[in-house]
C-alpha cells in the first residue's frame, strides 16, 4: 500500500466520521439531521432526501415537503421511528419539524454520542494502519526491502496515523462546542 493511498483511505474514514456527526443534532435546525432517515416506500427502504424537499425555514423549524402526498403516512412514521428524536406534525401538505431548545441531559448524551462516532473513527484509522503495516511487514519477510526501509515505512505509517487520528479529535472538538453552546 502507498502512502497516498494510505492517506486517501484514511481521508475516507475522517469524511464518513464528519457526515455521522452531522446527523447528530445541535441546537439549530439542519437537514443533515434527517440524512440517515429510512422511509419505507412501497416495500424498498428509500432515504427521505429521495422522497421529499426538505428545507430549514428558520432556526427552529424542519420542513418537508414530499413529492408524492401518498407518502406522507410513511415519512411521518419513518421519522417518529427515528433515532432524531423530533415529533413531526402534519397539515397533509408539509410536514414540520420543530426543534427544541437542548436540556442539559439531552447535551451531554449528544456529547456522549459524539464521542463513540469519533472512537469508530479512529478505529477505522487504526484498521488501515493495521493493514498497511502487515504489508509492509510481508514484503520485508519475503526480502522485497530490507528491515531499515521496512523500520522507516512503519514509523511514516504511523505519523500519517497520528495526523488522522488528531483531525477526528479537532472534528470532535468543534462538535462538542456546537452541542454545548447555548
Amino acid at each position: 500500500m502507498k502512502l497516498s493511498e494510505l492517506k486517501e483511505r484514511m481521508q475516507k474514514t475522517v469524511e464518513a466520521t464528519q457526515r455521522s456527526f452531522n446527523t447528530i443534532r445541535t441546537g439549530r435546525a439542519s437537514t443533515s439531521l434527517l440524512d440517515r432517515v429510512m422511509v419505507d416506500y412501497y416495500g424498498a427502504e428509500t432515504p427521505l432526501k429521495s422522497l421529499a424537499n426538505i428545507s430549514t425555514p428558520d432556526a427552529t423549524t424542519i420542513m418537508i415537503q414530499p413529492y408524492d402526498k401518498g407518502s406522507m403516512g410513511q415519512i411521518e412514521k419513518a421519522i417518529s421511528m427515528s433515532d432524531i428524536g423530533l415529533t413531526p406534525n402534519n397539515d397533509g401538505e408539509l410536514i414540520r419539524l420543530n426543534i427544541p431548545p437542548l436540556t442539559r441531559e439531552r447535551r451531554k448524551e449528544l456529547v456522549k454520542m459524539a464521542g463513540k462516532l469519533a472512537e469508530e473513527g479512529k478505529v477505522g484509522i487504526r484498521n488501515i494502519r493495521r493493514d498497511a503495516i502487515d504489508e509492509v511487514r510481508k514484503q520485508e519477510k519475503s526480502s522485497d526491502i530490507s528491515e531499515d526501509e521496512s523500520r522507516d515505512l512503519q514509523d511514516e505509517i504511523q505519523k500519517v496515523t497520528d495526523s488522522f487520528n488528531q483531525k477526528i479529535d479537532d472534528l470532535l472538538a468543534v462538535k462538542e462546542k456546537d452541542i454545548t453552546t447555548v
